[in-house]
């Protein structure tokens, strides 16, 4: 896992968390920005596609 990856991760999971306990106070309208902050977080900290590198392809054969 990349640093940059679990820093984004963390903040968008730490201010996910933020405006859902804050819509609880303010207005539930506050939820529509919250929720998905916490869902794109764990995703972004659970993606493991990301850390794999894939090989380079030699070309075979070439201009003659």
């Amino acid at each position: 896992m990349h640093i940059s990856q679990l820093i984004i991760g963390i903040i968008f999971i730490i201010g996910g968390i933020i405006l859902t306990v804050v819509a609880f106070f303010v207005g539930l309208f506050v939820l529509i920005y919250g929720l998905p902050l916490l869902i794109i977080g764990i995703f972004i900290l659970l993606n493991k596609k990301e850390d794999v590198i894939e090989p380079i392809k030699k070309k075979t054969g070439g201009k003659k």
